[in-house]
């Protein structure tokens, strides 16, 4: 968070020292005796305007003015729509041991369907939702009066997560009968299998016990595949106690931003414009992808495959957000 901090008043310093080289420039064409340039429209808080813009960071609404010939602020928000991403991850058994049982799910799947009632399918879809809401402060820096290229810096400021999956509706039963199963599985591995009755004072038949022990013993648990450690051992994915899955992504609250930009007139009125700006959101590295069982996909597992690999290559990759948005404004006053 240092470094974050670091950049940032880096680029706050740069953006400080090229307003006042711009003023000074004035200054001293004023005193040569030449014409001083002076835009009407840029005077301090002569006029405000409401813009509206989509881009990589979402849909955002700003407001700006000029605070001289040279600097405009814009504050505002900017906030992903919630489109849904699907993926899948197989399901399947496996020992104490790490060890995954390849081949035997229909076997798996006739016990927990004896058990439950329910027909459990060997992959579990889930969908991937951006959640990124963030607040703006952007400074933009006109190195030249009435053109519209300008260097802009400033940061968003929001919540830490900005994804989250979760399982389907339609898996909820499945799930619920992995963890059912996988319950079971637990108790008749144990001592109170024999030791405890299963319920009032019922107790089960030894030599079922020792029977359904044989049967399942090379069976194992019931777990959803989702890749390996980085010793080789797999990683199996249970679902939680409420029979969900669920991963977060999470990044830095505070990001700091820098970029180019232009701001264009549209129309002869000069009342609207347009906005193009292209840099890059500094959203603290690698974004953290937490399970609901504490594991970090992005630093504690190899191997994903399909496509929630693809999705977890693609996160590792960005270090930085990219930012990439066109807006159109109008001048209210």
């Amino acid at each position: 968070m240092s470094h974050l901090h670091h950049i940032f008043s880096r680029s706050l310093s740069a953006l400080i020292v090229a307003v006042q080289a711009a003023t000074m420039t004035a200054q001293t064409a004023a005193s040569a005796g030449q014409p001083q340039v002076i835009n009407a429209d840029r005077n301090i808080f002569s006029h405000l305007e409401v813009g509206v813009g989509v881009g990589t960071t979402g849909i955002g609404i700003d407001l700006a003015t000029h605070i001289t010939d040279h600097l405009r602020v814009r504050a505002g928000v900017d906030f992903t729509p919630h489109i849904k991403v699907p993926m899948s991850f197989s399901l399947q058994s496996y020992t104490d041991e790490g060890g995954v049982n390849a081949g035997n799910f229909e076997k798996m799947q006739s016990y927990m369907k004896k058990l439950t009632g329910i027909d459990v399918d060997d992959r579990v879809d889930l969908d991937g939702v951006p959640t990124m809401t963030s607040f703006k402060l952007l400074f933009d820096v006109y190195p030249w009066v009435d053109r519209g290229w300008r260097f802009t810096a400033g940061f968003y400021a929001g919540g830490r997560r900005a994804a989250k999956a979760l399982n389907t509706m339609g898996e909820m039963p499945s799930l619920l009968a992995v963890n059912i199963y996988n319950n079971f599985y637990d108790y008749i591995m144990s001592d109170d299998a024999i030791d405890k009755p299963i319920f009032g004072n019922t107790y089960l038949d030894p030599f079922m016990v020792d029977e359904i022990r044989e049967d399942l013993e090379g069976q194992g648990y019931m777990g959803i595949h989702v890749g390996d450690y980085k010793d080789g051992r797999p990683y199996m994915m249970q679902p939680d106690k409420d029979g969900m899955v669920k991963v977060s992504a999470f990044v830095n609250r505070f990001k700091p931003y820098v970029g180019l930009g232009y701001t264009g007139d549209l129309g002869k009125t000069k009342r609207w414009k347009l906005d193009v700006d292209c840099g890059m959101m500094m959203w603290g590295g690698t974004p953290s992808l937490i399970v609901h069982d504490g594991v970090n996909l992005s630093k504690d597992i190899v191997n994903i495959k399909g496509k929630p690999g693809d999705y977890v290559d693609m996160m590792k990759a960005f270090k930085v957000y990219p930012v990439v948005s066109v807006s159109v404004s109008y001048r209210i006053f």
